[in-house]
């Protein structure tokens, strides 16, 4: 049986783009179908999302900090990538995003977020360095949690007090991202000397690929039937994500290039500037006020564009930075 569950995780490893890409499907579908159903799944999200963060946390070991400081010039070309470039290149975007403020805050919120999940999944599949961006994730975790306010202030200026209500975005984070984080953590200095706190780790960990289905499925379901009637504002974002996929392959590549990395690390740090992190930022974006409904619905469509782009992204890539 122990067997059996091991292939069966090895299979889901290796085809997890594919899985992705059908529980997307799945989850219009059902959005769609049975609208009714779709939206009460909305219960679920949050336990899913907060199952999913606390077991990517856990594959972030608190070592990994330190180890992430010691590889000083991929840890600044990441950094100048997502936090110095990325926000020119969404500032180039933003004067031409639809006017309406729900939709504009969602598109800030989620591009302006580097990935700290699945980008490394991805970035393998492509021949990437994984491993520098796991080493680089708690601090990439960390540069977001402090940056992505002082962004937005900037691009939002006055409107952000009307669109931002403290309170629920503080529950949110609180919940969703620091609890989590602080399980993982806990868990893994726990593993160190208990047994069981092992196996819990490397139970959890091997949920990875499952936990991404139901969220995808969950979310997708539960968001489209909200958005049937104002599709036409969240299909106008898809260009300007589709767009940025395509803007940073060339963009980190160009950055990649000054920094004159191995094969590998050219390639993570493409991948870093181009996935964002839309599963994390989106109980953010649940927790806004009434009237901003939309901007769940645009971080989410941001995560069906960006899954089927790692699919391009896999294939297109190695070409794009051949192997020497």
């Amino acid at each position: 049986m122990r067997h059996r569950l091991s292939t069966l995780v090895e299979v889901l490893d290796r085809r997890q783009v594919i899985v992705y890409v059908a529980a997307i499907g799945a989850g219009i579908v059902l959005g769609l179908v049975a609208p009714g159903a779709g939206e009460s799944l909305d219960w679920a999200i949050n336990p899913a999302l907060g199952a999913l963060l606390y077991v990517t946390f856990l594959q972030i070991p608190t070592r990994d900090l330190a180890r992430s400081l010691r590889d000083r010039r991929f840890l600044v070309a990441v950094g100048v990538l997502n936090f110095a470039i990325v926000p020119l290149v969404v500032a180039a975007m933003f004067v031409f995003l639809p006017d309406d403020q729900a939709v504009r805050f969602g598109v800030l919120l989620v591009l302006l977020s580097p990935c700290i999940d699945y980008v490394i999944v991805f970035s393998g599949l492509a021949g990437g360095s994984a491993h520098r961006l796991l080493a680089a994730t708690p601090l990439l975790l960390l540069a977001q949690m402090l940056l992505l306010p002082v962004y937005l202030a900037v691009f939002l200026g006055s409107d952000l007090a009307q669109i931002i209500a403290v309170g629920p975005l503080v529950e949110a984070f609180v919940i969703l991202i620091v609890v989590p984080l602080l399980l993982a953590w806990a868990t893994q200095t726990l593993a160190v000397r208990f047994l069981l706190a092992r196996r819990v780790r490397s139970g959890a960990t091997a949920t990875m690929v499952p936990l991404m289905v139901i969220v995808l499925l969950v979310v997708v379901a539960s968001q489209i039937p909200k958005v049937s009637g104002s599709l036409g504002d969240v299909v106008a974002v898809v260009p300007f994500y589709v767009l940025f996929l395509v803007v940073m392959a060339f963009v980190g590549r160009w950055v990649a290039s000054k920094f004159a990395f191995d094969n590998p690390g050219r390639r993570a740090l493409v991948f870093s500037g181009a996935t964002r992190n839309s599963l994390v930022v989106l109980p953010l974006a649940l927790a806004l006020p009434a009237g901003y409904e939309l901007a769940a619905a645009v971080v989410v469509t941001q995560t069906l564009v960006e899954v089927v782009g790692m699919v391009v992204y896999v294939r297109v890539i190695p070409y794009l930075i051949p192997s020497r």
